[in-house]
């Protein structure tokens, strides 16, 4: 590491400390060891910071708007201006709405549920299921599903924006039409051609929304630049584990729309009818599908994520996960028997999430001996991305019935990957022992006999 990189890593690691930094784990083989969280793809650590405000805020807790007390006036403007320092955080435009949701599965339903009647939507199998599947799900806020068309995995940047193209020249241009993309794929950590994709459609009279869970705690997102029309993402994601995520984007289909859950707050005005039912009048804002008691601290909680990432500095924040990435891919290259999973090839510019298959392993089995024997916290599995995953493992022969090995249909391959993946406060010792504990694992395999428990690979007692 050159002194550059290494000062680099002090600072960040300085000015973004995160939760269970020093938390130490026992090891089935004997003693304990400082555990190495490398699953932030899943769930990141809170930032230290985060923690540090919503432990100041936690006792001026008290309900937001309407109430006349000090501390639901104070919770009210605290809630409100998180909502203002994600807005310039996502870089929105000046009429664009954005309501705090539980995460980003729950910001695409939400969206889905404000599609225009007829709408189609465009969607790559590539996608997480997040953002695969909820336009097929009919609702009570939207009782039809969104006629859906899935787009081919695409092997280079270039091809993905040829197939949309493509899709969306057959389309009938009359009906309304959404485009649905992710900024970074949660499988192979690659960064996707947003800003083609997002002309591609605009020039097709398609709207487009990105799935930035995997990109905006990697990444700068502006809605401005990258010309999308909606952005979701999720506060756990983000080193703000705490229960919310964003919508972000146009407000006219969400106006348009009825409200995503019926209730108080969504609501501006409730009358009785004489014939004994009720008419409804909703809000036009954010509130229209904020329905219920909001989740103030987790709103509070991404803001303050937002304003520390933005004070460290993206180009710092890229800059010391590149030099995590390039410590991880050399370290795995020299393994003959891992194969790195990509779609659009090695050169591809990526964020800090690999996964992998170790020949002769079954994928659970070798992330249960680095948890037990190695204290490293990786994930095993499809990831939430099943198409994805079993179209880039479609050629590779996994073994059955190895312990944690996924159940199979007869004749079908039983299919899972590792997955590494890490980010801010993320030190390089972390990521020098998992490469090391991949070494030894090849070379000589597991210290420990492991049994399937619930699925699952697990030492055995």
């Amino acid at each position: 590491m050159s002194v550059s990189t290494a000062a680099s890593a002090q600072t960040i690691c300085a000015q973004l400390p995160v939760l269970g930094r020093d938390v130490t784990v026992p090891l089935v083989t004997g003693g304990e060891v400082t555990y190495a969280a490398l699953d932030y793809a899943a769930s990141a650590p809170a930032l230290q910071r985060v923690w540090d405000d919503v432990a100041a805020y936690a006792p001026y807790y008290g309900s937001v708007h309407r109430g006349a007390g000090y501390l639901s006036q104070l919770s009210t403007d605290l809630f409100e201006n998180a909502r203002k320092t994600v807005t310039e955080f996502l870089d929105c435009r000046e009429d664009d709405q954005l309501i705090f949701t539980r995460s980003t599965t729950d910001s695409l339903n939400l969206l889905a549920a404000a599609l225009p009647a007829d709408c189609q939507v465009f969607v790559f199998e590539t996608e997480h299921h997040a953002s695969l599947l909820p336009w097929l799900h009919p609702i009570a806020a939207a009782p039809r599903a969104a006629r859906v068309s899935y787009l081919d995995a695409p092997r280079t940047p270039r091809q993905a924006v040829e197939t949309l193209e493509k899709a969306l020249a057959a389309r009938d241009p009359q009906g309304p039409a959404l485009v649905c993309v992710t900024g970074a794929s949660n499988v192979t950590g690659e960064l996707w051609p947003v800003r083609e994709l997002a002309a591609a459609a605009h020039a097709h009279g398609a709207r487009i929304v990105l799935d930035a869970a995997q990109l905006a705690p990697h990444h700068p997102v502006s809605v401005r630049d990258l010309d999308v029309d909606w952005v979701a993402f999720s506060g756990h994601k983000l080193y703000a584990p705490f229960g919310s995520g964003v919508l972000a984007g146009r407000a006219d289909w969400l106006r348009a729309a009825d409200p995503y859950l019926a209730g108080g707050g969504a609501s501006r005005k409730v009358t009785r009818r004489e014939d004994g039912g009720v008419d409804v009048e909703w809000h036009e804002s954010a509130a229209r599908h904020e329905a219920g008691s909001p989740n103030v601290i987790g709103a509070y909680s991404i803001a303050s994520a937002c304003k520390a990432l933005t004070e460290a500095g993206f180009d710092t924040l890229v800059a010391r996960e590149q030099h995590l990435i390039e410590k991880v891919r050399q370290g795995l290259a020299e393994v003959p028997e891992v194969r790195v999973l990509s779609l659009f090839g090695d050169d591809a510019p990526r964020v800090g999430v690999i996964s992998f298959v170790v020949e002769g392993w079954n994928s659970s089995h070798f992330a249960a001996a680095l948890s037990a024997e190695y204290g490293i916290g990786v994930r095993d599995g499809l990831f939430c991305a099943h198409p994805l995953v079993r179209t880039l493992l479609g050629s590779d022969p996994q073994t059955q019935g190895e312990c944690g090995a996924p159940e199979a249909a007869p004749g079908e391959k039983s299919l899972n990957a590792i997955r590494v993946s890490f980010g801010a406060g993320t030190p390089d010792e972390h990521v020098e022992r998992f490469v090391n504990a991949v070494r030894e694992l090849v070379a000589d395999g597991a210290k420990w006999s492991y049994r399937t428990e619930d699925g699952r690979c697990v030492p055995a007692v």
